[in-house]
């Protein structure tokens, strides 16, 4: 088990998925930051000083009014988050976007890799070869 474990592992394919979930993860960071530390406090200034990661909704429990969001989820109440959600939205259409240039690209780059591959004289076939063989040998 152990041996076919490694053999898995081994797999170009298990690397490179690996590093591609490492690279991810980080990137995912990045795009949180970009949001949370640029986008969103230019959208909260543009709609009048408004922190929207700490907006929400009392659904149900005793909240004091003004309350911080991690102070109204630690109090118990149930709320809805709007604002967080928000940003998670933003966050994952960023992504979602990058991901789609990405792929967007790299579809180019293989349909172009196909056409030049298909655009290279092909060499002489194994038939011909044996055929050029054959007669050197008879001469």
């Amino acid at each position: 088990m152990l041996a076919d474990f490694k053999a898995f592992i081994a797999k170009g394919n298990v690397m490179d998925l690996a590093v591609a979930v490492i690279i991810g993860a980080a990137f995912a960071k990045i795009v949180s930051a970009l949001t949370a530390d640029l986008i969103m406090p230019i959208v909260g200034a543009i709609f009048g000083d408004v922190d929207f990661s700490a907006k929400y909704v009392v659904l149900s429990g005793t909240v004091a009014p003004g309350s911080s969001l991690a102070a109204a989820r630690e109090a118990g109440a149930n709320v809805f988050a709007w604002g967080d959600f928000i940003s998670v939205v933003i966050n994952f259409l960023i992504l979602a976007f990058i991901i789609f240039l990405m792929v967007r690209y790299t579809t180019k780059l293989m349909e172009r890799n196909k056409v030049e591959e298909e655009a290279a004289p092909a060499g002489p076939s194994e038939i011909d070869l044996l055929t050029e063989i054959r007669d050197a040998l008879k001469k």
